[in-house]
C-alpha cells in the first residue's frame, strides 16, 4: 500500500517547504492510523537528508519517490521507495532503509546489532538484513514484480553514522546481507546517490509503484502448509523486524544451555497473527537442527494435531513426532531442565492443574520453567477463552522469579494475519466494544461481510474452499453437542433450514481434512491456526442492545463444560466478578474467532441488530476510505 507518494520533484520540495513530515502523516493517519510524535520526527530528519541525495540532475524529476510504503501480507513498512528505470529502459525499485543511529555496536553472536532506539538501549536487527528481508517480502508476495521483470535492488542509509575502518557493522561475514543491500553512512551521500542512479534515472513508462500496488498477491503460506520444510531447514518465512530479534536473541541463550547454569524465561507478547507460531515452530526446528532438545507445547491439542499430522504425511519418524509436540500438562513429574528449550505457544491458555479432571500437578506455567532451561511463553491475554485459563504476564513473571530464572520480555507488533491490517484488528475491537479508537482499513486488503443467512455463508465458504482446502466454518459455543451420541442429529439448528453439525466426533484434524468443509468448528479446534476464509457465526451469546454490544453468558452451551466453568452460578447471582470475566470470555472468543482467516471473513448473526451493528460500521470503514481515495485523487489532479 502507498502511504506517500511524490514526483522527485514534488518531494524535494515537501521537503525545502518543512511540509514532508506533516504530507506523510496526514496520508499514513489516513490509511493506517494516528502517527507518534517520534515517527514524524523520524520522517522529517530522514527524509530531508534524502532529499538531499536526490536533488540531482542525473535523476528526472518525474522518478517516482514512495515513503512509508506497506508491505503486503503484513504491517511493515518500507521507508524510502526510487522507483523508474535505468539507463537501458529496465524498471528497477531501490529500497532504502533510514536509520537515524549515531553509533551501533554489532553483536555477532546474535547477527543483530544494539544501538540507542525507543529511548534505551537494544537488539535491533541489521539495517541491511531489515532492507534485503523487505525486498525479499515484496518479491514473493507480489506477482506484478515477477510477471512485469521488475528488479528490487535494497540498501540503507545511516545519514548520521560516522563509519571508522573496522567498524564491525559493515563485516560481511556476520551480516552477508550487505552484499545484497549495500551500508551508507555520513559521509556516504554522494556514493547512495550512485548506487540510486545506477538503477534509476528516469521515469517508468508504465506507472511502475502502481503495477506493483495493484498487483495479484500471491496467498501467503499457511504455518501447517510449509512445517515440514522448516523443520527440514528450509527458510519458508522470512523473518522481519521484531520476529528476526527475538529469533536471535532466543537461539543465542538457547546454544548456551551446555555452557551456564542459568534458567532463561522469555515472554512474548502478540495479538492474533503477529507470527507467534510462525516463531515458535522456527525456534523449534532451529534448536532440533543444533542438536538439542526440546519441544512445542500447547494447551489446545488442534495444533499439535495438525502439525503432526503433515509432519506424518511427509513420513517423519511417529517417536520423533511424539516428542516434538507435547501439551501443556505433560510436566507434571518431568526432572529439573530435563529440556534445552520449550517452546509454548498460546501461552494464555495455561491451566493450573493438569489431567482430564484438572487434578495433577500444581501449576503449569511453573512445571514448564522447571523443566527446562530456557522457556519461551507466547501469549496475547485478549485470547484468553475459558474460566481455567491462568496464563498471564504477571504469573509467568511471578514463576519465573521463584524459580530463579531471567526473565526477558518483548512484544510482537507486526501483522502477517488479515492481510496485514491492523486497521481489521482495530476494527474487531470497535466492533465487539473492547476498546475503541479511530481505525481505517481498505477493504481490498481484507473482505469482511455479513450474510443474511447461514447457508448463504455456507455457500460462500464452500465455495472458497475449493481452490485451497482452507476455508472453514466456524460458530461461538452456544449450541449443544447432540451429535456427540447421535451421529444422525444436527447440533446448529438455524432458521426453517440451516442445519449443521460440530467436527468434534470424527477427527482431530478437521483443520486440513478434506471433507470437513461441512461441518462447523469451535474455539477449540481453531484457536492457533489459520484459513485463508473462515465463516463466523455469532450466537445469542452476543447481542447488540440499547446501542451497546452486550453478553449473555446463559446462551451458552450447556455441554460447554470448559469455557465458562464455575462462572454460572455466581453470574447467575450477580457477581460482579464472575459477571466480568464471562463477559471477557465471551468477547475474546469471538475476536479469535473473526481474527482466524488471512483473506476474508463472513460474518453470519443470531441477533440482527447486531448483523445490523457490523454491516453499519463495515460501512462507515467504507465511507472513510472511499473520502480518503477522493482526497488523494484531487490531490494529485491538482498536481501536489
Amino acid at each position: 500500500m502507498i502511504i506517500y507518494r511524490a514526483t522527485k520533484k514534488g518531494f524535494i520540495m515537501d521537503c525545502r517547504l518543512g511540509r514532508i513530515a506533516d504530507a506523510v502523516r496526514e496520508e499514513y493517519e489516513k490509511h493506517i492510523g494516528r502517527a507518534n510524535l517520534a515517527e514524524v520526527r523520524a520522517w522529517d530528519s530522514s527524509l530531508r537528508c534524502m532529499a538531499s541525495v536526490l536533488d540531482t540532475d542525473t535523476i528526472d524529476d518525474y522518478v517516482t519517490i514512495c515513503a512509508e510504503y506497506r508491505l503486503p501480507n503484513c504491517g511493515s513498512r518500507i521507508d524510502l521507495i526510487v522507483a523508474g528505470s535505468d539507463s537501458n529502459g529496465r524498471d528497477n525499485v531501490v529500497i532504502v532503509e533510514l536509520k537515524q543511529w549515531e553509533k551501533a555496536v554489532p553483536e555477532t553472536e546474535r547477527k543483530l546489532v544494539r544501538t540507542f532506539v525507543g529511548g534505551c538501549e537494544r537488539y535491533v536487527a541489521h539495517p541491511s538484513y531489515q532492507a534485503w528481508s523487505y525486498a525479499v517480502t515484496l518479491e514473493n508476495y507480489n506477482e506484478a514484480i515477477e510477471s512485469r521483470k521488475i528488479s528490487l535492488f535494497p540498501c540503507a542509509y545511516l545519514h548520521n553514522y560516522t563509519y571508522f575502518s573496522g567498524d564491525g557493522i559493515n563485516d560481511t561475514t556476520v551480516y552477508p546481507e550487505i552484499t545484497q543491500a549495500p551500508l551508507f553512512f555520513r559521509e556516504g551521500g554522494d556514493k547512495l546517490r550512485l548506487f540510486i542512479t545506477d538503477h534509476v534515472v528516469k521515469p517508468s513508462s508504465g506507472a511502475i509503484m502502481d503495477t506493483i500496488d495493484n498487483g495479484r498477491l500471491r496467498p501467503s503460506a499457511s504455518l501447517q502448509d510449509v512445517l515440514s520444510k522448516i523443520m527440514k531447514g528450509s527458510r519458508e518465512f522470512i523473518m522481519i523486524d521484531d520476529q528476526k530479534v527475538f529469533f536471535e536473541n532466543i537461539m543465542a541463550h538457547v546454544k548456551r544451555t551446555g555452557a551456564e547454569n542459568k534458567k532463561h524465561v522469555f515472554i512474548i507478547e502478540g495479538g492474533p497473527g503477529t507470527g507467534k507460531s510462525v516463531l515458535a515452530i522456527n525456534l523449534l526446528a532451529e534448536t532440533v537442527k543444533t542438536g538439542r532438545s526440546a519441544s512445542y507445547v500447547s494447551k489446545n491439542a488442534a495444533p499439535r494435531n495438525v502439525y503432526s499430522a503433515m509432519l506424518a504425511r511427509d513420513r517423519f519418524r511417529k517417536a520423533a513426532i511424539k516428542s516434538l509436540f507435547l501439551s501443556s500438562g505433560s510436566f507434571v513429574t518431568a526432572k529439573e531442565d530435563s529440556f534445552d528449550a520449550l517452546f509454548v505457544d498460546e501461552a494464555h491458555r495455561l491451566n493450573e492443574k493438569s489431567g482430564r479432571y484438572h487434578n495433577e500437578g500444581k501449576n503449569q506455567i511453573k512445571e514448564i520453567i522447571r523443566a527446562a532451561k530456557v522457556s519461551v511463553f507466547f501469549i496475547d491475554e485478549r485470547q484468553i477463552i475459558s474460566s481455567y485459563d491462568i496464563g498471564s504476564v504477571a504469573d509467568i513473571e511471578f514463576w519465573a522469579e521463584e524459580l530463579g530464572a531471567e526473565v526477558h520480555s518483548g512484544r510482537l507488533s507486526s501483522q502477517f494475519r488479515c492481510n496485514g491490517s491492523d486497521g481489521y484488528m482495530s476494527f474487531l475491537d470497535d466492533v465487539l466494544d473492547i476498546s475503541h479508537g479511530y481505525y481505517t482499513f481498505d477493504p481490498a486488503d481484507y473482505d469482511i461481510r455479513v450474510a443474511d443467512d447461514p447457508e448463504e455463508m455456507m455457500s460462500i465458504i464452500k465455495q472458497k474452499n475449493l481452490k485451497d482446502n482452507k476455508a472453514r466454518m466456524l460458530a461461538g459455543y452456544c449450541w449443544d453437542w447432540v451429535s456427540k451420541n447421535d451421529h444422525s442429529k444436527y447440533d446448529i439448528v438455524i432458521g426453517p433450514s440451516f442445519r449443521a453439525q460440530w467436527n468434534f466426533n470424527n477427527t482431530l484434524t478437521w483443520a486440513i481434512d478434506r471433507d470437513s468443509v461441512d461441518q462447523i468448528g469451535c474455539i477449540h479446534t481453531s484457536q492457533g491456526l489459520e484459513f485463508s476464509y473462515a465463516g463466523v457465526i455469532i450466537g445469542d451469546d452476543l447481542r447488540f442492545e440499547n446501542g451497546k454490544v452486550i453478553t449473555d453468558f446463559s446462551a451458552r452451551a450447556k455441554t460447554d463444560k470448559t469455557t465458562l466453568k464455575g462462572l454460572i452460578v455466581p453470574c447467575r447471582k450477580g457477581d460482579k466478578e464472575a459477571l466480568h470475566k464471562a463477559d471477557m470470555i465471551i468477547r475474546n472468543t469471538y475476536r479469535t474467532l473473526l481474527s482466524r482467516a488471512m483473506k476474508g471473513c463472513i460474518v453470519y448473526c443470531t441477533d440482527r441488530a447486531l448483523a445490523d451493528h457490523i454491516r453499519s460500521s463495515i460501512e462507515e470503514n467504507r465511507r472513510r476510505v472511499n473520502e480518503f481515495m477522493a482526497s488523494a485523487a484531487a490531490e494529485t489532479n491538482a498536481g501536489y
